[in-house]
């Protein structure tokens, strides 16, 4: 009869939790526009950077070409002009790696908020030499500008998906975190569209393309500053419970907080280390070793699935396939309009179906569609149907990479580790990011020379790979904590996982700690009034 009590507080306990899960806060507006307008600043000029250059590209050689017969009376040679462009291009890379690796300074000194606030000062610089580039007869200032764009999309794959997954509620932060790919989508199909020769793809007009780049960071600057900093920052880092509840109250639309500033609490506590730790000292602690691979290999993937490789392809299939070659700046925008449509049908599913069924569904599609376009480009010249098959693989192999691959990495990247261990783990993820990128637009190229249309099965094994992978080591992470989370990997990372009693007693300690200092200040004020 004695255990009677505790076996009723434990099922009132539970019933408690279960209805504290059920009780869902409504997106409020708040919450998108910080979600979209972070994101519009952010993700989308990143998009638009991958896309934009190609619609001018003859048009921004030929400049090359004039301004050095200009200053050196003679035309410039070809090696000299595919090292500009190259330099062009790839130099882009070098500052997303450069930006990526000042993350974690730039949002201890300035927030979440205020880093990509910042942020806008490297899309305005770059907006400007990049338009005014021709006017001042200076090919540097293009490749300058491409430099500061890329470390501007550096920080903010960094610091945008952070924002996005302290700010929301986690029923909704797989949703609000895909914002990130949505954006990134849709400016890709942004520079494909201002590319048309009808719009801004002229030889008189391909300035004005990298004008537009200063819309979107001005639109974040108007928007972004009356909304609030992410509550976990301000309690975990800055200390400062008033600014954390107030930032709680209107991302989430209601008074009562309590429950949201006791679980950030509880998170605080149960962390070793507060203080937030360097790339090093995360590479070092055995407690999220698996966090960190999973990262890795996620990343690693996100980049080597065979996706930039598609574009190479994809002008030479519609060619084969009959189409004009006017046409073909028209018909390539169906990969732009899949690639968005996809983002926003995974943002709207993510949270029933989840991210590790996503992910592994997005891999093993590509690996899939991959293998039928390497049959179908063997078979290319045998019917005249063919070519249509393979262009119907690439759109395909877009919208499975855009299913889950294309956003879910970088909710991951914030979901898998604790706030002490994020920043670091950003910086770790974008490094990969980086360095894959780079590594396919340099290898790619010699690959596909050897292999021919072979080349996509290595895309094949990545993907299966990653798929296999994922399948044995990633938790799911839909609508669980980022304690919760952390425990998934507990056992694999061989770390003791504390009991509900232990989970009870922390956040019982910090409802004292909070009772005595309550206390403690009234006693101040009534001995302060009795003296006086």
């Amino acid at each position: 009869m004695k255990m009677d009590k505790p076996q009723k507080d434990d099922a009132a306990e539970h019933k408690m939790s279960d209805s504290r899960k059920n009780s869902r806060p409504p997106i409020t507006a708040c919450l998108l526009s910080a979600a979209f307008f972070g994101a519009l600043g952010s993700s989308f000029l990143y998009g638009y950077n991958l896309s934009v250059v190609n619609a001018p590209a003859l048009y921004i050689v030929s400049f090359y070409n004039k301004t050095w017969m200009e200053r050196y009376g003679e035309p410039v040679g070809v090696e000299t002009a595919t090292f500009l462009w190259s330099i062009t291009v790839s130099i882009f890379a070098i500052g997303g790696l450069l930006g990526t690796l000042s993350v974690s300074f730039l949002i201890k000194v300035f927030g979440r908020k205020g880093s990509l606030l910042l942020n806008n000062v490297f899309a305005l610089a770059a907006a400007l030499l990049l338009s005014l580039g021709e006017s001042a007869k200076s090919f540097e200032m293009l490749i300058i500008g491409r430099f500061i764009i890329g470390v501007d999309s550096g920080i903010a794959l960094s610091a945008l998906p952070m924002y996005l997954g302290e700010i929301s509620p986690r029923h909704i932060r797989g949703s609000i975190g895909q914002f990130n790919s949505i954006l990134i989508c849709l400016g890709v199909f942004t520079g494909q569209v201002l590319g048309l020769p009808e719009l801004l793809g002229k030889e008189s007009r391909w300035n004005y393309l990298f004008s537009f780049l200063a819309l979107p960071a001005l639109l974040q600057l108007c928007v972004l500053p009356f909304l609030p900093e992410s509550p976990r920052y301000l309690l975990m880092e800055r200390r400062d419970e008033a600014a954390a509840e107030r930032a709680f109250q209107r991302f989430l639309g209601k008074k009562d907080v309590s429950q949201e500033l006791e679980e950030v609490h509880a998170e605080a506590r149960a962390q070793d280390n507060l203080h937030t730790v360097s790339m090093l000292q995360l590479l070092k602690t055995p407690a999220v070793r698996w966090q960190l691979i999973t990262i890795i290999v996620t990343m690693s993937c996100y980049q080597l699935c065979g996706l930039n490789a598609i574009w190479y392809y994809t002008n030479g299939i519609l060619r084969e396939a009959g189409f004009a070659e006017k046409s073909l700046p028209y018909v390539t925008l169906s990969t732009g309009a899949i690639e968005t449509l996809a983002a926003i049908i995974s943002g709207l599913v993510i949270e029933r179906i989840g991210r590790k069924p996503l992910l592994i569904f997005g891999f093993s599609a590509m690996a899939v569609f991959f293998s039928l376009l390497t049959v179908f480009l063997n078979f290319q010249d045998s019917a005249s149907w063919m070519p249509y098959l393979s262009y119907i693989c690439i759109l395909a192999v877009i919208a499975s990479f855009c299913s889950g691959p294309g956003g879910i990495p970088f909710i991951l990247a914030g979901e898998l580790f604790e706030q002490s261990y994020r920043p670091a783990a950003f910086m770790i993820a974008g490094t990969v990011n980086w360095l894959s990128n780079f590594a396919v637009g340099l290898l790619f190229p010699f690959i596909q020379e050897s292999l021919q249309t072979f080349a996509f099965l290595v895309f094949v094994v990545v993907c299966v790979l990653g798929s296999v992978y994922l399948y044995v080591v990633l938790p799911e992470t839909k609508n669980k904590t980022f304690m919760d989370i952390s425990q998934s990997f507990a056992k694999i990372n061989k770390i003791a996982v504390p009991s509900q009693g232990q989970e009870m007693e922390l956040v019982l300690s910090i409802m004292s700690d909070v009772n005595e200092k309550v206390q403690s200040s009234d006693q101040t004020t009534f001995i302060t009034e009795s003296q006086s």
